[in-house]
């Protein structure tokens, strides 16, 4: 149903945002969500088409110029961060698609349960586990398992999130962390493979291969399809990264689009600004 007091728009109940999608699947077209970490990126991701805006704390260091990695350092409050970007700047300018709040779940000093009625509450559709521990690996994330801040909870927050009848759209890494969503009732499963390539802050050497990226993207899809197969998938990250490398990702896996947060407003940025400095520069006196 509309928003009740101003007749369209945010907030949308878990199951209108997935007839939503579903209606884009139908159509055989790509679902499209972008990170938006600005109004003017998430107003002109709107008027692009996109399916979803995703609120990313990362956004705020991405659009000032930084990697987006910095989003998982201790440089700021992720939650507040997020819920700032979407409560004045993001959620007063989009006009209809719905908007999603990454939360980071492992937070312990909140209590998950108040702080996503606060992100309902803000008017968000949705939920994304961002940051994510799930892209941690090595001895780090094994001593984030096990002193409490341990993939585990970004799964109990999408749990408390479901009962809430807010949307999911969650990132994994793994297969087994893509079924443990599934169970408890994520809507979208974005197989994450590592930080995306190009532009000026993006990743050169650390990043995978298409045809590992292929890969592990379908690993992903098959464990969940056992279990839920009314999932929708997604891709993002490492070398996918323009409209031509998600056909072959589409072409090559059973994704049903792509999330796009540096491929979308940071690369275009980048490349648009510079070309238009450019041309204002290339003028000449004519007298």
């Amino acid at each position: 149903m509309p928003n009740p007091w101003t007749g369209k728009g945010n907030p949308y109940t878990k199951q209108e945002v997935r007839d939503r999608l579903q209606i884009t699947v139908d159509k055989k077209e790509a679902i499209i969500a972008a990170g938006a970490g600005t109004g003017i990126s998430a107003k002109f991701i709107e008027k692009g088409g996109a399916d979803l805006i995703i609120v990313y704390n990362s956004g705020r260091f991405r659009m000032a110029g930084h990697g987006s990695t910095a989003g998982m350092m201790a440089y700021g409050d992720a939650n507040a961060v997020a819920m700032e970007i979407g409560e004045y700047e993001v959620l007063p300018v989009v006009e209809e698609i719905p908007v999603i709040c990454g939360v980071h779940g492992t937070d312990p000093r909140r209590r998950m349960w108040h702080w996503l009625l606060k992100v309902k509450d803000m008017g968000f559709s949705g939920v994304n586990n961002f940051p994510t521990h799930s892209i941690i690996d090595g001895h780090f994330r094994n001593v984030l398992e096990e002193t409490g801040m341990s993939f585990q909870k970004e799964v109990e927050m999408v749990r408390l999130a479901t009962k809430m009848d807010m949307f999911s759209v969650v990132y994994v890494a793994k297969p087994e962390e893509a079924v443990q969503m599934a169970d408890v009732g994520a809507d979208a499963i974005i197989a994450h493979v590592g930080t995306t390539v190009g532009g000026s802050i993006g990743v050169e050497g650390a990043t995978c291969s298409m045809d590992d990226a292929l890969e592990r993207t379908q690993v992903i899809i098959d464990a969940v399809k056992k279990s839920n197969p009314d999932t929708f998938f997604l891709a993002h990250g490492g070398p996918i990264n323009t409209p031509e490398d998600v056909r072959i990702v589409m072409d090559k896996t059973d994704v049903h689009g792509f999330v796009g947060a540096s491929s979308l407003e940071r690369m275009g940025v980048e490349q648009s600004l510079t070309d238009l400095t450019r041309r204002f520069k290339a003028l000449t006196y004519n007298k």
